[in-house]
C-alpha cells in the first residue's frame, strides 16, 4: 500500500463517522453557548440574529412567489426551513443546519432546474451563517461530515438538475471556507475555555496548598505548645518521688507510668510533626506568642505607619494555649493584611473577654481588595479560618459599610491550661 491509499485509508473512516454525526441526532446534538456571556455583548447580537432570520425568512418565502412562480402553499414551509433554524443556530447549530438543508434540498426538486438557481438568495445567506454556527460549535469531525453532506447532497443534486456546474463549485467554495473559518474561531474559543478552566483549577489548587500549608503551620505550633507542657509533666513525675518524702511503692509506680507515658507522647508527638518540618527547622523553639505581646504586635504595626488604638473588654482571664496563640495569630495575620492593603489607615483592634468565647476584633478604615495573602508568615483569611475551625468558633471578615475591611471572630475558651 502507498502513502496516498495510506492516507486515503485513513481520512475515509473519519469522513463516514463525520457524515453520520451530522445527519444522526445524537451526542453532538448538545445545547452549545457560543454568543458571549456579558449582556451587553449577547443582546445585541441576539437581536441582530433576530433581524436576520425575519429578513432571509421573508426573501426565502417571497423571492419564489413573486419572482419564480411558486405556488405560496410550497414557498411558504420551504421558505420557514431554509432560513428561521438561523435563530437558535447558536444554541443548536446543528439541528438548525438539518432544517435548513433539508428546506434547500426539498427547494432544488420543487423547482426542478428552472432558472439560473433553485434558492433565494436569501436562503443561502441564511445556510451560509447556518454553516459557520455549526463549524463553530461542532467538532472537527463532524463539521467535516456537514461540509461533505452540504457539498454531495444539496450543491450537487441542484447542479445535476440544471444549475451550473462553475456556480456550484462556488457556492462549494464558499461552503468550506465558512466551515473553515468556522471551525477555527471554534478552536480558539475552546482554547479559551479551556485556559480558563485551567486557571479555575489552578486558583483551586492554590487555595487547598494554602490550607495545607496553614494546617502543617498550625500542627507545628501546637507540636511546640504541647511538647512543652508533655516535658513539664515527665520532669515532674520524674521528681515527685524525691519532693514528697515516705511515698507508697504504689504511687512511686504511678508517677513512674506517668514519666513514660509523657515520655513516650512526647517522643511520637516529635516524630510525626517531625516530618512538617524543614531541614532547617529542628533547633530548639521559642515559646509560641500569645495576647500578652499584643503590645508587641501593635508596636511593630505603629512602626509600618499604620495608626492602631488597642482596647480589652472584660475580666480578662487565663486561656489555653491553642486559643492564645489562634488570638495573636489573627490579629497578627489582621495588622499584616491592613499594612499591605491599606496602607496608613487607622486600625482598631478590640479583645473581649465574654463569659464563654474570647472576642477578637480588627478593622481599618482603608480601601483596598480582598486580602487573600499576608506577610504575616501565614495565608490571610485561609489562616484565621483554618484556626477558628479548629477551636470550634466562628469568624466573619469582609469589608465595611462605609469603609475599610473588618475580621471579627468569636473563640470558646476550652479548657484552661
Amino acid at each position: 500500500m502507498n502513502e496516498t491509499d495510506r492516507i486515503g485509508a485513513g481520512v475515509r473512516p473519519r469522513l463516514l463517522a463525520g457524515v453520520r454525526s451530522a445527519l444522526m441526532p445524537g451526542g453532538d446534538d448538545r445545547a452549545v453557548t457560543l454568543l458571549p456571556e456579558r449582556k451587553s455583548l449577547r443582546l445585541p447580537i441576539l437581536a441582530v440574529l433576530l433581524a436576520l432570520t425575519i429578513g432571509f425568512t421573508g426573501g426565502a418565502i417571497a423571492t419564489p412567489i413573486v419572482v419564480d412562480g411558486v405556488r405560496p402553499g410550497l414557498a411558504w414551509p420551504l421558505g420557514v426551513l431554509q432560513a428561521t433554524p438561523l435563530i437558535f443556530a447558536a444554541r443548536w447549530p446543528l439541528a438548525a443546519w438539518r432544517l435548513a438543508a433539508t428546506g434547500m434540498l426539498l427547494m432544488v426538486f420543487v423547482r426542478q432546474g428552472d432558472g439560473f438557481m433553485p434558492w433565494p438568495v436569501t436562503g443561502i445567506l441564511a445556510l451560509v451563517v447556518i454553516l459557520f454556527f455549526t463549524g463553530v460549535g461542532a467538532d472537527r469531525q463532524t463539521t467535516l461530515g456537514v461540509g461533505a453532506v452540504t457539498i454531495a447532497g444539496v450543491l450537487t443534486p441542484a447542479v445535476v438538475l440544471g444549475m451550473p456546474g462553475w456556480f456550484g463549485m462556488i457556492l462549494a467554495g464558499i461552503a468550506a471556507l465558512v466551515l473553515t473559518f468556522g471551525d477555527a474561531v471554534g478552536g480558539r474559543h475552546s482554547a479559551v475555555e479551556e485556559l480558563r478552566w485551567r486557571e479555575e483549577q489552578h486558583r483551586q489548587d492554590l487555595a487547598r496548598q494554602a490550607v495545607l500549608e496553614e494546617r502543617a503551620r498550625i500542627a507545628r505550633e501546637l507540636h511546640d505548645v504541647v511538647a512543652h507542657h508533655m516535658s513539664v509533666i515527665a520532669m515532674q513525675a520524674e521528681a515527685a518521688p524525691f519532693k514528697i518524702p515516705d511515698l507508697p511503692d504504689a504511687a512511686r509506680q504511678t508517677f513512674g507510668v506517668v514519666r513514660d507515658s509523657a515520655r513516650e507522647a512526647l517522643t511520637e508527638t516529635r516524630r510525626v510533626v517531625g516530618l512538617l518540618r524543614s531541614d532547617d527547622d529542628d533547633a530548639e523553639r521559642a515559646p509560641q506568642p500569645g495576647l500578652d505581646r499584643l503590645d508587641e504586635l501593635v508596636g511593630a504595626a505603629r512602626g509600618a505607619g499604620l495608626s492602631v488604638a488597642v482596647v480589652v473588654a472584660g475580666m480578662p482571664r487565663p486561656l489555653n494555649a491553642g486559643v492564645d496563640l489562634s488570638a495573636y495569630r489573627i490579629v497578627q495575620e489582621s495588622l499584616s493584611n491592613a499594612s499591605r492593603y491599606a496602607p496608613g489607615s487607622q486600625v482598631n483592634i478590640e479583645v473581649k473577654y465574654g463569659s464563654e468565647t474570647l472576642g477578637v476584633s480588627v478593622s481599618d478604615d482603608g480601601a483596598r481588595s480582598t486580602p487573600e495573602e499576608s506577610h504575616g508568615g501565614g495565608h490571610g483569611l485561609v489562616g484565621m479560618r483554618e484556626r477558628v475551625t479548629m477551636l470550634g468558633g466562628r469568624l466573619n471578615t469582609g469589608p465595611r459599610e462605609d469603609a475599610g475591611w473588618s475580621v471579627a471572630a468569636e473563640l470558646p475558651y476550652g479548657d484552661p491550661d
